[in-house]
C-alpha cells in the first residue's frame, strides 16, 4: 500500500521520531542621533510550542543549554497534506504579472510540489546532523544552532536572521564558515557560528509579554553568547538581523569584536544625492508605495493577521514567498535566486511552529522605533544590487564610523546567505581580518 509523503517525507508511514526594517524616515536626513526614537488549528493533536512532543525534543539538563532534536510526528504532516489538498483558491488575479501579489497559477504549482514532491524529512534530517539547543533567557526558551569549527582558535560568530527568514537561511554557509580548509580556504578564517532563532520565529519560543524589540533581543543575544563563553565575537545580520547586531554594537561595544551587516541602516545625510544615489532612493521609494503593505500591517495588527497565517498553509507560503520573488535578485523567476525546496523549508519553520502571528510582532515593537545613533565598533559591510534598503558608501560611513570593509557586489538581493552564499561568505572572512587574531575564547558547557 502506498503511503503518500508530500510535505513531510516521501512514502514513509513509520518514519518520524528520530524583515524588512525600511519605513519612510530612510528616505530624508535624520536631524540628530536618537530623534526619530521617540493555540492551532482543529487538530488536537497539532500543538506547535518549542519542546513539546509535537515539534522538537529539549533534553532537559542541569546546565544552561538543553540539546534540542527536532521530531515532527507524522500526525502534523497528515494535517497539512490534508490542508493543502483542500485549499480554498482565491479567484484569479486580472493581470498577468506579480503586481497584485502570487499568482494563482504558481501558486497551485506550489502547492502541488509542496504535496508530491517536497520532503520535509530530509530537512529535518540535515538541521538535526547541526548541534541545536535551546536555552531559557528572560523568560522565553530560545533555540539555536551551533557549529564548532575544527579549527583551534577560531573566532566566535553570531548570525541573526530576519522576517520571512529563519535559520535554514544559513544552512549552506555553515560549512565554508567553520572549515575553510575542505572548501578550498585558510584555517585562518575559520568561525564557531551560532545561528539563534529570534524570539517568536522557529524554534524559539513566542513572548508571552510586550517589550520583546529590537533592543532586548540584543542583549538576550550578548547573554547567550556569554552562556556559550564566547567574547569579542563579531555579529552578522541581515534585515532584522542587521537592525539586531548594530543594537549589538551600540549597547554593547565591549562584547563584540565588530558587527557585520548586509543591509546597513543608513539614511542619506543630505539632500545633495549623486546619480546613484537618486536611483537608489528611487527604488527604495518605489518600494515602500507598492511592496510595503506587509511592514503596515504586522506593525499594526499582527495577531488580525495570525488568523489566516494559522490555519492556511498556502496563505501563509504566500505572505512569505511573495517577498521572495519581490527581494531577490532574479530576471522574472525568483527560484533561479533561492531553489522551491529551500523556499518551503524556510516556509516550513513558520507553518510547524505556528509563528505566523508572533514573527509579525516584531514589527508591532520595533518598526516604528529605530535607533539611528551613530555607531563606532569595527564594522563591514556587504552590498547587493537589489537590496530593498539601498544606501551608499558616504552615507554608511557617516553612521558607521569605524567601516574597515565595504564589499559592493554585481548581483544579489536581500537574502544574501541563500542567494550569493559565496560573496558573503568571502565579505566575513575580509572584514574579520580586519579585526587582527580571534582571542582564546572559552567552550561552551555544551561541548
Amino acid at each position: 500500500m502506498r503511503t503518500e509523503g508530500p510535505a513531510g517525507g516521501r512514502a514513509n508511514p513509520t518514519s518520524v521520531t528520530s524583515c524588512a526594517v525600511c519605513p519612510a524616515w530612510l528616505m530624508v536626513p535624520p536631524v540628530g542621533p536618537g530623534q526619530l526614537e521617540a493555540a492551532g488549528p482543529s487538530h488536537e493533536a497539532y500543538r506547535p510550542l518549542l519542546g513539546s512532543a509535537t515539534v522538537g525534543r529539549a533534553v532537559r539538563t542541569r546546565e544552561t543549554m538543553q540539546p534540542f532534536t527536532i521530531e515532527v510526528p507524522e500526525i502534523q504532516l497528515d494535517d497539512l497534506r490534508e490542508r493543502l489538498r483542500r485549499t480554498r483558491w482565491p479567484t484569479g488575479e486580472p493581470v498577468s504579472d506579480w503586481s497584485q501579489g502570487l499568482p494563482l497559477s504558481y501558486a497551485r504549482e506550489l502547492r502541488d510540489h509542496w504535496l508530491e514532491i517536497y520532503d520535509w524529512r530530509a530537512t529535518e534530517a540535515r538541521l538535526n546532523e547541526l548541534d541545536q539547543h535551546t536555552t531559557s533567557i528572560d523568560g522565553v526558551d530560545l533555540h539555536l544552532l551551533h557549529a564548532r569549527s575544527p579549527v583551534e582558535g577560531a573566532r566566535p560568530l553570531l548570525l541573526t536572521h530576519g522576517w520571512p527568514g529563519s535559520v535554514v537561511e544559513f544552512l549552506d554557509i555553515l560549512g565554508p564558515l567553520t572549515d575553510p580548509v575542505a572548501h578550498g580556504g585558510d584555517p585562518a578564517d575559520a568561525f564557531h557560528v551560532v545561528a539563534p532563532s529570534l524570539p517568536g520565529y522557529g524554534f524559539s519560543g513566542v513572548p508571552a509579554e510586550p517589550g520583546w524589540g529590537a533592543e532586548r533581543i540584543a542583549d538576550a543575544w550578548v547573554e547567550l553568547m556569554a552562556r556559550l563563553g564566547y567574547v569579542d565575537w563579531i555579529a552578522q545580520g541581515g534585515d532584522w538581523g542587521s537592525m539586531v547586531s548594530t543594537l549589538i554594537g551600540l549597547r554593547h561595544p565591549d562584547a563584540v569584536a565588530g558587527i557585520q551587516l548586509n543591509m546597513p541602516i543608513a539614511p542619506p545625510t543630505t539632500e545633495d544625492l549623486t546619480e546613484a544615489e537618486q536611483q537608489g532612493q528611487a527604488r527604495y521609494r518605489e518600494h515602500r508605495a507598492s511592496g510595503s503593505a506587509y511592514a503596515a500591517i504586522q506593525s499594526t495588527r499582527p495577531q488580525t493577521l495570525g488568523y489566516g497565517l494559522a490555519d492556511s498553509p498556502m496563505g501563509q507560503a504566500a505572505w512569505i514567498i511573495e517577498k521572495f520573488h519581490a527581494w531577490t535578485d532574479h530576471d522574472g523567476d525568483h527560484e533561479q535566486a533561492v531553489g522551491r525546496d529551500r523556499l518551503l523549508d524556510n516556509v516550513m519553520l513558520y507553518w510547524l511552529t505556528d509563528r505566523g502571528a508572533s514573527s509579525a510582532r516584531l514589527y508591532w515593537e520595533s518598526f516604528r522605533r529605530p535607533n539611528l545613533d551613530p555607531v563606532e565598533v569595527p564594522t563591514g559591510c556587504s552590498i547587493f544590487p537589489r537590496e530593498i534598503v539601498p544606501t551608499s558608501r558616504r552615507f554608511v560611513e557617516a553612521r558607521f564610523r569605524d567601516l574597515r570593509h565595504y564589499g559592493e557586489h554585481p548581483r544579489g538581493g536581500h537574502f544574501a546567505a541563500l542567494e550569493q552564499p559565496d560573496a558573503l561568505v568571502a565579505d566575513i572572512r575580509t572584514f574579520a581580518r580586519t579585526l587582527g587574531p580571534a582571542p582564546t575564547t572559552a567552550r561552551s558547557p555544551t561541548s
